[in-house]
């Protein structure tokens, strides 16, 4: 039971995290580009599109609705998450918001199945920064036409999920302790 309640608490989380990263991207930021995105600071002298902040999250949230739901599932979230962003994205952004999503998600998927059983610490991190780097070449260059915002996309979401690392490696030892076994 435990499981499954947590594993609905990271599905609403990770469905949330797609408006939230397109209403970031263009309406919060410390300066919001004509025609572009809203930017904050990732790194000295590096600025990104504020919605990386909930792109990271998504990344490590879809790993731990996998663990919790199983695979099908999981994958399910990401076709719904894709639809959804392609529904709530501002127009310019539905296609590449929805695009990225959806590959990046997937790309996710594949490397943290491939080494979750074995090491699941491990296929978070794994998974999540292959993910971003995906997402982060592919909205970048639908959206924008550029990859001028590349670095501080990568920087951003690796930010964003090194911080969600010790709730994976506490999450992990709970399960351990507890015999809750992955879906």
């Amino acid at each position: 039971m435990r499981r499954q309640i947590e594993g609905l608490i990271f599905l609403v989380l990770f469905v949330l995290t797609i408006p939230a990263a397109n209403w970031l991207a263009s309406n919060f930021g410390i300066f919001c580009a004509r025609n572009g995105p809203c930017l904050i600071w990732v790194a000295p002298g590096l600025m990104t599109a504020s919605g990386v902040l909930m792109i990271g999250i998504a990344l490590v949230l879809r790993d731990l609705v996998q663990r919790r739901l199983g695979v099908v599932l999981a994958a399910g979230a990401v076709l719904a998450g894709a639809a959804i962003s392609a529904f709530l994205a501002p127009p310019a952004l539905v296609i590449a918001s929805a695009v990225a999503f959806l590959v990046s998600e997937f790309a996710d998927l594949a490397v943290y199945t491939s080494l979750a059983r074995r090491r699941f610490v491990a296929a978070v991190l794994a998974s999540s920064l292959v993910g971003l780097v995906v997402d982060s070449i592919l909205f970048l260059w639908l959206a924008y036409g550029s990859l001028e915002f590349l670095a501080g996309q990568i920087v951003g979401k690796t930010l964003v999920i090194v911080v969600s690392m010790p709730f994976v490696i506490w999450l992990s030892c709970r399960d351990e302790r507890v015999g809750l076994a992955p879906a």
